[in-house]
């Protein structure tokens, strides 16, 4: 326990890791671990645009810069770079808040000429990361978006999204908002160490089960696929998924930007010498021979012989649950009367997709 006169003290909350003595031990030397510093950011504008046509949805909002779940993999690393920061340990404890951000979303949906189409959040860091807890921003864009009926998506690996319930609930009766929960392994072990501050397997299961229970609409990201990592993990996840109620599921290939490429080379020699270079030579045949491919269509999927076919499905064959106004869909291709989530991977995984799409098709039938 933290005395009268120290400068911080740790908290403890259960966010589904167990009370394991090293983990106490940890709690307990807290002190001695980087300090997340939270620095207000005055943000210009709070509606980012995207004009990828490999991402489904056309505007995000990000309430937070560097993201303290620390996941290695993370495409959004990088960016701290934009601010003299490293990619690194900086990215996961020198955190950016927009205080500004409701007020800033006020005035952005007031202009005139705003069209409504479904807004992202946690496009780039996680809307749901830890200080989520104390700053609450979050929940206060969402409030705005239910109170103006605006359609909304969500995408986190933290079961802190059912805090929210009472607002996406009626959003979702509404048709008005889908949540993505990130589930790459239900391994905890791996979990540790890949994702180390995010909600631990069990917890984003009891998120989608919560979630899926109160009428919201929730699929599963098994993302990043690592090859020789966490892939051989897909099916567990895909059966568990269903289980807890998801309507639909998807993955992506890990991508490494910029510095992202050494950050994740020094992690991997880390904690699997034993496979590293096998790993980056998948990663590489995946794209095109190099390590990173940016180009719009390919960075998603990959390329060449391990990339297979691609398999839309949704829930008991009905289409993705449609955004208001108009005849934007909450998820789905833009533009697009498609159902669901989309699958694109290995052929070595087929067999497990072609086995999703039935599942899911049954689910609530």
């Amino acid at each position: 326990m933290a005395g009268r006169f120290e400068s911080r003290a740790a908290e403890w909350f259960d966010d589904g890791w167990g009370h394991e003595a090293h983990d106490r031990d940890l709690l307990e030397r807290a002190g001695q671990r980087p300090k997340t510093v939270i620095h207000i950011e005055q943000a210009r504008s709070i509606i980012s645009h995207n004009d990828s046509p490999d991402i489904g949805f056309e505007q995000s909002i990000n309430p937070y810069r560097g993201c303290e779940h620390g996941c290695i993999y993370c495409y959004a690393r990088p960016t701290h770079s934009y601010l003299n920061l490293s990619p690194g340990l900086d990215f996961e404890t020198q955190i950016f808040a927009k205080r500004n951000a409701v007020a800033m979303l006020r005035k952005e949906l007031g202009k005139r000429g705003y069209v409504p189409s479904a807004i992202n959040l946690g496009a780039n860091t996680d809307p749901y990361q830890p200080i989520e807890r104390s700053e609450r921003l979050t929940r206060s864009v969402i409030e705005v978006l239910a109170e103006t009926h605006h359609p909304l998506t969500i995408v986190t690996k933290n079961a802190l999204v059912c805090r929210d319930i009472d607002l996406l609930a009626p959003m979702a009766a509404n048709k008005l908002v889908t949540v993505f929960i990130s589930i790459s392994q239900l391994d905890n072990d791996l979990t540790r160490i890949l994702e180390p501050r995010a909600s631990a397997p069990a917890n984003r299961l009891r998120a989608v089960r919560e979630l899926a229970s109160a009428g919201i609409p929730t699929a599963v990201l098994v993302a990043p696929i690592i090859p020789f990592i966490n892939d051989q993990y897909v099916e567990a996840v895909l059966d568990a998924s269903h289980d807890a109620g998801a309507f639909a599921a998807s993955y992506t290939i890990i991508r490494l930007p910029y510095e992202l490429k050494a950050l994740w080379k020094d992690w991997l020699t880390t904690h699997f010498p034993d496979r590293a270079e096998r790993v980056m030579e998948r990663i590489r045949d995946l794209r095109g021979g190099r390590e990173n491919v940016s180009e719009f269509g390919a960075r998603m999927k990959g390329q060449g012989i391990w990339v297979g076919s691609a398999a839309a499905f949704s829930r008991g064959g009905n289409r993705a649950p449609a955004a208001r106004p108009g005849t934007q869909h909450v998820v789905g291709n833009r533009g697009d009367d498609a159902v669901g989530i989309y699958f694109a991977g290995f052929p070595l995984f087929q067999k497990h997709f072609d086995r999703a799409a039935r599942m899911f098709h049954n689910v609530g039938k």
